[in-house]
């Protein structure tokens, strides 16, 4: 049997980690995340761990290869400390949109991800709405995958209006959409999207009727907002009373902030899988929801090898 929970965290999301440790009433373990002069990160664990069932807190969020290389240390450091099972308990999967070889040439860096976790020490991963569900079968240990839609269909059912259509922002996100529409028993809309370079996307038609109705644009992720934001716009112009956008990841990078507030956007809800530090000041459309209580559940049932199974839906 599993021994003692220990919850362990990086860097890159303390708030979340902390909040995780407030809902399971279990302090957060000490730990020291550093880095040298010389930018090499430092991790040393400053309490016995061996026999315990560890689990390490960690998003693959800006810096991202920053926070890959502390989840990475602290898995090793943890394993090498007698640790009867390691949970790495990622919230956002960084690398998750090289999933494929879809040109010649270019990596399939998720795996590459997928191995470099394991081959530090992970027993099991939990992670929150993969940006792309095969993902999961790079990795040969168990893989938790959560959704966070639990957590925005309840704001959404609370603050929508009626006559709400889903809309997808591209092919890809379809099964997403469908799922989240059927609980709220609305209408879905497609985009068909045609992207011409890395965070660069271009509208060029909706398929659905979206004039009049109130739309709720729904996403895995923001990143640069473009996409969001062209087709909020496409949205507007075929007649579109409001337009919200609901993500899981809000990674806002670049001109994100910039682009979502001189938007026609009405509101934009995210969860904190990533944190903003402070860009919701900037940016008056942002609302924030936390999946703590999601994540902190499933590991209290990992850890008391109960099913989990309720929390996918």
């Amino acid at each position: 049997m599993a021994g003692e929970l220990k919850l362990f965290t990086g860097n890159s999301n303390p708030d979340l980690a902390q909040e995780i440790s407030d809902y399971l009433g279990e302090p957060l373990s000490r730990a020291v995340v550093t880095t040298f002069s010389d930018g090499e990160i430092r991790v040393k664990v400053e309490e016995n761990v061996r026999g315990g069932d560890l689990f390490v807190i960690q998003s693959c969020c800006h810096p991202v290869n920053t926070s890959i290389m502390e989840l990475l240390i602290i898995l090793d450091a943890l394993k090498r400390s007698s640790a009867y099972r390691i949970t790495a308990v990622i919230p956002y999967f960084g690398y998750a949109r090289q999933d494929r070889k879809d040109q010649p040439r270019v990596p399939i860096t998720a795996k590459l991800m997928a191995d470099l976790i394991t081959t530090a020490g992970a027993h099991r991963v939990l992670t929150v709405d993969l940006h792309a569900g095969p993902i999961q079968g790079f990795f040969n240990i168990p893989v938790d995958h959560l959704y966070a839609r639990p957590v925005l269909l309840d704001y959404v059912k609370k603050s929508r209006a009626d006559d709400v259509i889903v809309v997808s922002p591209d092919a890809g996100g379809v099964e997403r959409a469908r799922a989240f529409a059927q609980r709220l028993d609305a209408n879905l809309a497609i985009v068909d999207k045609r992207r011409e370079g890395p965070n660069q996307a271009q509208v060029m038609n909706i398929i659905g009727d979206v004039n009049g109705r109130h739309v709720l644009l729904l996403d895995d992720m923001i990143d640069t907002a473009g996409t969001v934001v062209e087709t909020a716009k496409a949205c507007s112009e075929n007649g579109a009373s409001t337009i919200w956008a609901v993500c899981t990841h809000p990674v806002l990078s670049g001109p994100a902030i910039e682009r979502i507030q001189a938007s026609c956007l009405t509101e934009v809800v995210a969860t904190n899988s990533i944190p903003l530090q402070g860009k919701t000041q900037l940016c008056s459309k942002i609302r924030i929801l936390s999946v703590a209580p999601l994540l902190g559940e499933a590991i209290r049932r990992i850890h008391e090898e109960q099913s989990v199974t309720s929390l996918f839906d």
